[in-house]
């Protein structure tokens, strides 16, 4: 099979575009000198979106030509190297707007790409500069017709959520006044309420770690999240202090290196010590050289997992008190799953009084188990697997283009531009932002 082939062409306007020398090939089987860090493509039912991430901004143009229908792109100044092909994963141009993907020198100082159309459409390009997140990228929307891609919602998962009752059996963990009251039984009785109210929604599959009053080691907790392939991991608790005043709610994250305060590190170490309570001697020698083998992975999940913290902390703090208004950190055996986003939750002090009575009580635990679900679903609407049905259905939802976004923990403008494909600088001219500092709670017109 021929690499290069020759394409003559004119486009007739009044004159003739010049001789062009394509190479033709699929998407993944390129590169570009480094200028091109990443491309990114998905699917939804209405789009496809194509991203393309840069070292640094680029200046480009764009155009589209008809019969066959396609969209050409210049970048500017990004040279091409058929030597750093390997740089690329493959991107499936399957059940999307496009053909195949093309591209050449332009006039030799940039790259021409060209991307071939199965119909006649009108894309979207856009700029977003760079953010914590991501760097300088270009964005293009493919809008599809209905008739070219229908996905199933037989097609589409379930978002597992493996739900994490702590303690149980001979492990009673914290203890209420007078010692009548166990957070074991409590936060199972949360755990359950929680698996049944993500079972009654479309999309969600919830798995108990514990389904009684029996305990399970804190690596075979992690384990079983692994088993049913969960795609979050929550473990929920009921503090206990030795000051019996404290009080409050509190959402914690794994971390790899120290705790965020000394009472998350008192937390964590009496936590990690219930493996020796229930009668296991606990050993994270292998655990260990796991970690520093997936620690790349573990960070990346790290990050989702505080987003995950964040968006149920501002539900919890919408129907009881916080103990600490920011996600917490520290060295939680039970969290150490590199594969999947993981939270602990402690929904209270057992060990104060009044808070403990609170807990015991069906109609707290009820807005506890409430507040977490919504949190979760907060979170995966923006962040739920693409093969998953939650991500199509969200996604077909935003394509309605809403004209206000409410600003929650976690945001920023650049991502918010890129949900609702529109720039960053019109996103900042419509709400007359002049810098990238955005509230939680505001709200952002999204078109005037």
């Amino acid at each position: 099979m021929k690499i290069f082939k020759i394409i003559f062409s004119k486009f007739i306007i009044g004159c003739f575009i010049p001789l062009n020398f394509y190479f033709l090939v699929l998407i993944s089987s390129y590169t570009f000198a480094g200028n091109i860090e990443d491309i990114r493509i998905h699917n939804n039912q209405d789009a496809t979106r194509l991203v393309l991430d840069f070292d640094k901004k680029h200046s480009f143009s764009y155009f589209s030509l008809e019969d066959p229908s396609r969209l050409v792109l210049d970048l500017k100044d990004v040279k091409f190297d058929l030597e750093h092909k390997n740089i690329f994963n493959s991107v499936n141009l399957k059940n999307s707007a496009l053909k195949k993907i093309r591209f050449s020198k332009n006039n030799m100082k940039g790259l021409r790409v060209v991307f071939d159309l199965k119909e006649k459409i009108k894309p979207k390009v856009f700029n977003l500069n760079a953010n914590d997140r991501y760097g300088y990228r270009i964005v293009i929307d493919f809008p599809i017709n209905n008739r070219l891609i229908a996905i199933g919602k037989e097609n589409k998962r379930d978002i597992i959520i493996a739900i994490d009752a702590g303690h149980g059996g001979r492990d009673p963990g914290g203890l209420g006044p007078k010692k009548k009251i166990y957070e074991k039984n409590i936060v199972l009785s949360i755990s359950k309420n929680m698996r049944d109210k993500l079972n009654s929604l479309k999309g969600y599959k919830a798995v108990l770690i514990r389904d009684g009053d029996y305990y399970v080691g804190l690596s075979k907790r992690r384990e079983k999240a692994r088993k049913v392939k969960a795609d979050f991991f929550v473990s929920i608790h009921a503090d206990a202090f030795t000051d019996s005043r404290v009080s409050g709610a509190s959402v914690y994250t794994l971390s790899q290196s120290g705790a965020s305060s000394a009472s998350a590190k008192f937390l964590a170490e009496a936590e990690n010590n219930a493996d020796s309570i229930g009668g296991i001697a606990l050993s994270n020698t292998d655990d260990t050289l796991a970690l520093t083998l997936v620690d790349l992975s573990m960070t990346a999940k790290i990050d989702q997992s505080i987003k995950a913290g964040k968006a149920i902390l501002t539900e919890l703090g919408s129907i009881t008190k916080l103990h600490k208004k920011n996600v917490e950190y520290a060295g939680f055996a039970v969290l150490k799953t590199p594969d999947i986003p993981s939270v602990l939750i402690e929904t209270g002090f057992i060990s104060n009084p009044l808070e403990a009575k609170l807990l015991n009580t069906w109609s707290h635990q009820d807005k506890l188990a409430n507040a977490i679900v919504r949190g979760i679903r907060n979170f995966f609407n923006d962040y739920a697997p693409e093969d998953s049905f939650i991500y199509s259905s969200y996604e077909k939802k935003q394509n309605l283009k809403p004209t206000f976004h409410k600003v929650k923990y976690g945001d920023t403008l650049s991502e918010i531009a890129v949900k609702y494909s529109i720039s960053l600088s019109e996103l900042k001219k419509i709400n007359n932002i002049n810098d990238d500092i955005i509230k939680v709670g505001q709200s952002l017109k999204l078109k005037n």
